[in-house]
């Protein structure tokens, strides 16, 4: 770590300089600078209506779309409804609405939920997360535009995925009700990744409107 050192001049007499009131400072490392410059917070804030909003409803469909989509062909989905450019191990993102039912919720977790039935039959289709904790990086992961090869490194990539999810707690998910949703509507614009096992669809919102009480 180089020092650098800054110092009050005085003249002391004629043609002499002495140096008085000095300081030893560090200097900022490449590593130092490059984390101070990078701010994903921000970055997720100047896109986000510009580009991240228009991006997903472009690409999205209806959650019984996409689903259906997904299931005969995943790689086809992906590409229609989500990033063809993702990287080769990451699993397959498609960005989807739902319009239906609230049937379950579970808003006492910090990493909340509800259950909603988008076909009319009182059982649960999907999950959509409900904040502050959100768990997934499906967003980031959905957006043709993001391209790992642009950050310095893994964990620079996985601050930006979270961005996201803070992103939409703090200007979406804070401001909805979060008692008595059962039989409330919901409508949802988001992204999910490729389902595994039987758990419910697990879907990140972009845009959430809750219906009034029934």
């Amino acid at each position: 770590m180089f020092k650098r050192l800054t110092c009050l001049i005085v003249a002391a007499t004629a043609g002499a300089l002495s140096l008085s009131a000095c300081k030893i400072l560090p200097t900022p490392s490449g590593d130092e600078v490059d984390a101070a410059a990078f701010n994903p917070d921000a970055m997720v804030t100047e896109i986000w209506t510009s580009r991240v909003i228009p991006y997903l409803q472009a690409k999205a469909a209806s959650f019984a779309e996409v689903e259906a989509a997904a299931k005969a062909d995943p790689e086809a989905a992906g590409t229609k409804y989500g990033n063809p450019n993702k990287q080769a191990s990451s699993p397959w993102t498609y960005a989807v609405t739902l319009d239906g039912t609230i049937v379950g919720s579970n808003t006492k977790s910090r990493a909340a939920t509800i259950d909603v039935d988008v076909d009319g039959d009182g059982k649960a289709d999907a999950r959509v997360q409900f904040g502050p904790a959100m768990r997934g990086t499906s967003l980031r992961d959905s957006l043709d535009f993001v391209n790992f090869n642009e950050f310095t490194n893994q964990i620079d990539f996985a601050q930006y995925g979270k961005a996201f999810n803070t992103y939409v707690d703090s200007t979406v998910l804070s401001k909805l009700p979060r008692e008595d949703l059962e039989g409330r509507t919901a409508k949802v614009l988001g992204a999910y990744s490729t389902n595994k096992g039987s758990d419910l669809p697990l879907v990140t919102p972009a845009e959430v409107e809750i219906g009034p009480k029934p």
